[in-house]
């Protein structure tokens, strides 16, 4: 009896264009959005569309391209959630935790403090939609601010806004009376260093420099990588001192050195400047519980708070 149905295997078929694997080659995400290549070229190399270069060829992975188009629709794909990251800050740390208990299950916000430049980064890479920052003293703030973000790929579709003024200096073990910075750099006191790219150690070394001094001349017997972490290894008496601002050192209950004022700003794609969720993070942190604990904490200025700041 003969077998029914059976045939022998054909030839093996090219992949079918409308089915890829994990990653669209060029032809086939200018097919996927309706472009012509040399307009995808251009968004690949100006680093406006999640893509990678491999080999000397261009591959658009499928779920970040696809992630992509959703958010440039009207109002975006992913306005229930808001992703924070950049800068530590006891402020906005605290308004984000009352703020998200109150959205419940409608929606979703976080804050990871991973560092300024770091966090630009995430920002840049898709994988943030908010990164705080700050970088040098509140005098030049606005031309440092918009320098550094020209650095980053995707920056002409950014926006900058002023959240506060924040006294930037050294956090202090209790009891610890120092006049000057000089002298923490000069003599042998254990110092809690923020990781390179902190906008806390930028300040750092800006002042150091200025003085004569240089971060290599500080002993540093830990990293830590927000401002907290720095404080809560100066509360546990693991380090005598750490780069940081007023309110961390208040919120530990530690002593301060102030060495003067900064800008803290929050660098985001201009799509989501109007979403619900970021003009509700803004009003909770203009709000009385935040303006409260501003003034418990001190080394803020608020006034500033909800100002857009021009890149150009």
């Amino acid at each position: 009896m003969s077998p029914r149905n059976v045939h022998a295997p054909g030839p093996a078929t090219p992949r079918d264009e409308a089915s890829p694997g994990a990653c669209f080659t060029v032809r086939e995400a200018a097919a996927f959005l309706n472009l012509n290549e040399k307009k995808l070229y251009e968004l690949a190399n100006s680093k406006d569309i999640p893509a990678a270069r491999i080999g000397g060829k261009w591959l658009f992975p499928r779920a970040l391209l696809e992630e992509w188009l959703l958010e440039q629709a009207h109002g975006g794909a992913l306005t229930d959630r808001l992703l924070i990251t950049g800068s530590d800050d006891p402020l906005l740390a605290a308004t984000v935790s009352a703020l998200a208990p109150s959205l419940g299950a409608e929606a979703f916000v976080a804050y990871s403090p991973t560092g300024t430049l770091t966090g630009l980064e995430l920002l840049a890479r898709r994988r943030a939609n908010v990164c705080a920052l700050h970088w040098g003293g509140v005098e030049h703030s606005e031309q440092q601010h918009a320098t550094l973000l020209r650095s980053f790929g995707g920056h002409r579709q950014w926006a900058l806004v002023r959240l506060a003024l924040r006294e930037q200096g050294v956090i202090l073990r209790r009891g610890l009376h120092i006049d000057g910075i000089e002298t923490l750099a000069g003599f042998d006191y254990r110092w809690a260093m923020r990781q390179a790219g902190a906008g806390s150690r930028h300040f750092l070394e800006s002042a150091l420099a200025s003085r004569g001094f240089s971060a290599a001349d500080c002993t540093a017997v830990a990293t830590a990588h927000t401002e907290r972490e720095a404080a809560g290894i100066v509360a546990r008496d693991d380090a005598d001192c750490a780069p940081g601002t007023r309110a961390a050192a208040a919120e530990f209950g530690l002593d301060f050195l102030p060495l003067g004022w900064e800008a803290f700003d929050l660098a985001l794609p201009r799509d989501i400047l109007f979403r619900r969720l970021f003009q509700d993070l803004l009003r909770a942190h203009a709000g009385p519980a935040s303006q409260a604990l501003a003034q418990r904490l001190g080394g803020y200025d608020l006034s500033p708070l909800g100002q857009v700041i021009g890149l150009d």
